[in-house]
């Protein structure tokens, strides 16, 4: 419930007839008006005293400081009515996946991954599918900062980098259902070479439980795999972007350094073309 109708409902029993006269109106209304203290009392055939004293009653200190928390929550509710049934159910699939990806999030096991990726010269990341896209966001991100980082989508190119993967790299495999087999796969030949692994996955029971040295769990909905309602990535990012911050802070100065000379490198093609 709104707290301005809150606030009404409280003393409303405490109010007298001309004042409940008043909170009907502003409890009943649901359209967008000329709110001014003048209107309003011209309008319920009052003074412009009694809607002060109404509002102080409300537990404001007066009708303006009332009637500015009243239209900020009335168009709340206006522009939630515009939405369709269908806008609607996108939008609140996201802000389940968002607090759910906050109430599991394990920020230890976060930064144990931004540690990891600070040690290692070479960071490969794998993935197929939508997971290839997070793959590749995962590479732009991280790349930007100086990191060495590859991303990897083609089931061929995973197995021959693994193939020559050492101790001197980190591995990032991508997986929501914590079964795709070429991922798994990727993961266990990098750590057979002596490789740090890492996981990320909607699946709490993950098949690479035995050979990855990190796990990075993902916020999970049903049919999240498919795409049927939203981005599966989406919950994906979310984790990158929570380790991209953990990341840059660690010697943020000299990351974000690297962060411009990209950014510098990208404008200069653009300034160097007469106007």
């Amino acid at each position: 419930m709104d707290q301005v109708r809150e606030n009404i409902l409280r003393v409303y029993e405490s109010m007298t007839p001309v004042e409940r006269s008043i909170a009907d109106f502003f409890g009943n209304n649901e359209k967008a008006m000329d709110f001014s203290s003048r209107n309003i009392a011209k309008l319920l055939y009052i003074s412009e005293a009694t809607l002060s004293r109404f509002a102080k009653k409300c537990g404001y200190k007066g009708y303006r400081e009332f009637i500015y928390d009243y239209e900020k929550e009335l168009q709340e509710r206006l522009r939630e009515r515009n939405i369709s049934v269908l806008s609607r159910r996108v939008r609140n699939t996201y802000a389940r996946l968002l607090e759910e990806a906050f109430r599991q999030l394990d920020e230890e096991s976060v930064k144990k991954v931004a540690a990891m990726l600070n040690r290692h010269d070479r960071v490969f990341v794998c993935g197929m599918g939508s997971s290839g896209y997070a793959a590749r966001e995962f590479y732009l991100r991280f790349m930007r900062l100086g990191l060495e980082v590859q991303a990897l989508t083609d089931p061929q190119v995973i197995s021959m980098t693994m193939a020559v993967a050492g101790r001197d790299c980190a591995v990032i495999g991508i997986t929501l259902s914590g079964r795709t087999k070429e991922i798994l796969g990727a993961l266990r030949a990098a750590r057979e070479r002596g490789a740090e692994t890492v996981i990320i996955t909607a699946n709490r029971d993950y098949a690479g439980n035995g050979f990855c040295d990190a796990a990075l769990l993902a916020a999970a909905d049903q049919d999240l795999d498919g795409g049927t309602a939203i981005s599966p990535q989406f919950p994906v990012l979310v984790l990158i972007d929570v380790l991209y911050t953990y990341y840059i802070k660690n010697d943020a100065k000299g990351k974000i350094a690297r962060w411009n000379e990209t950014l510098r490198a990208l404008r200069e093609p653009l300034e160097s073309i007469p106007s």
